[in-house]
């Protein structure tokens, strides 16, 4: 469900609380069963009941009786409380239009000081075992909401971006709340959507920016056309989440398939070649 600041605008504090509460108890619970709900917001039952049926109703929150009766914050409620805290700090004044979606993401246009770019993470909505296998961040078993595994993606990107930010031309970080980064707004288009003019000058400008982001000690791990801005004369590498260190087990075998992604694609499209081999190695010399 898209991001309503109409529904946002609309929430009574009762049911700002209810999803403060569902998210502390989510922790322990996969479903939190209404009793809990009760004893930790100190509301009737009727008062619950009413309050979650909005939210339900706005598409935050949902109510299932297997494997036992209860209720789940849901990624539309996550984003709001995320959204309601960077209010707060004033990072965002008003919500734009959404200006991308990916497998696991959305990103809306917002205001703050100036453009944004707020990125939500939703990850794990389309393969449960797949994503836990490719992501090292998550627990390989045990109690793990995909609301929580979103806001760990969400950390290592703002870590990722705070780490390379400004050697490496990736969106400037401004702030992260859960599973929302708040960025720099790119006012570009992507690599796969564009014919630059000078098709060996930007191959080669992605190829520096991967040499000096493994010097920094991130190695992307899913580079491709998809993942690789153009804005004007500039190359601008984003999407960050499944980044690995240097001394990662998989290092070299991950930079050397960035790399390849890469040459594969100028190759292809614009007819521009470059020997792998001496291409890694002018990234990782």
């Amino acid at each position: 469900m898209a991001i309503s600041a109409d529904h946002i605008r609309q929430l009574h504090p009762y049911e700002i609380r209810i999803l403060h509460t569902l998210e502390r108890l989510m922790r322990t619970h996969a479903w939190v069963p209404l009793e809990l709900i009760k004893k930790s917001t100190g509301f009737s039952e009727s008062e619950t009941l009413f309050r979650l049926g909005r939210l339900m109703e706005m598409g935050m929150v949902r109510y299932d009786v297997v494997p036992y009766e209860g209720y789940s914050l849901i990624f539309s409620g996550y984003d709001t409380l995320a959204l309601l805290s960077l209010a707060r700090k004033g990072t965002v004044s008003a919500l734009g239009p959404k200006i991308g979606e990916g497998k696991e993401s959305v990103v809306y246009e917002a205001v703050g000081l100036g453009s944004l770019a707020l990125k939500f993470h939703h990850v794990g909505q389309r393969s449960f075992q797949s994503v836990r296998i490719s992501r090292e961040y998550l627990p390989e078993e045990g109690h793990c909401p995909w609301v929580f595994a979103s806001r760990f993606s969400a950390e290592r990107e703002h870590a990722a971006l705070k780490r390379l930010h400004p050697r490496v031309r990736v969106p400037i970080p401004i702030d992260r709340s859960r599973n929302v980064v708040a960025m720099e707004f790119i006012h570009g288009v992507n690599l796969h959507r564009c014919r630059p003019e000078d098709p060996s000058g930007i191959m080669e400008s992605i190829l520096e920016a991967i040499g000096e982001a493994y010097r920094l000690g991130v190695i992307h791990a899913d580079l491709s056309e998809y993942n690789v801005m153009i804005d004007g004369n500039e190359v601008v590498l984003i999407d960050w989440p499944q980044w690995i260190s240097p001394d990662h087990p998989n290092a070299c075998h991950v930079l050397a398939r960035d790399v390849e992604h890469i040459l594969r694609y100028f190759s292809r499209k614009f007819r521009v070649t470059a020997n792998p081999e001496e291409a890694l190695a002018r990234v990782t010399g």
